[in-house]
């Protein structure tokens, strides 16, 4: 997975419908998610789509599986993801998620449906983080 500095770098040279495309692009990159683990105890509340995030993974490098029904929100939450992916939970658990997603003007870029449930993920995320970290 590319980090979020690599992404950006590519983001910010593209302009709306480009965007798009590199948002979709990250979704496809994502690691594929099986089936089985697509519940209704993974799936993030708030979002216009469905979405799934399952944590794997230790305290010291924390892991996600995550996957969405709809192309341009599976992008969305690849870049959440790559914000978090693979670092100690002791991190994850302290860091602004969305003051890392800050750059990517989300919620300028696209429409309120689709960016309602970043809080959500990101909320997950750190809780999940959180936990490990204090275990």
């Amino acid at each position: 997975m590319r980090t979020l500095e690599d992404i950006y770098e590519e983001y910010d040279f593209l302009d709306g419908d480009e965007r798009y495309r590199l948002l979709i692009e990250l979704g496809r990159e994502l690691e594929e998610m099986p089936e089985a683990l697509k519940t209704d105890a993974t799936l993030v509340r708030g979002c216009s789509a469905q979405v799934w995030v399952y944590p794997t993974g230790e305290t010291d490098k924390l892991h996600f599986l995550a996957d969405s029904n709809a192309a341009i929100t599976k992008g969305i939450v690849a870049l959440v993801i790559s914000a978090v992916q693979d670092k100690p939970a002791g991190e994850v658990a302290q860091m602004d998620i969305a003051d890392a997603l800050a750059p990517f003007d989300l919620k300028n870029q696209l429409s309120s449906n689709r960016t309602q449930g970043i809080p959500n993920m990101i909320a997950l995320v750190q809780e999940h983080a959180a936990r490990l970290a204090s275990a």
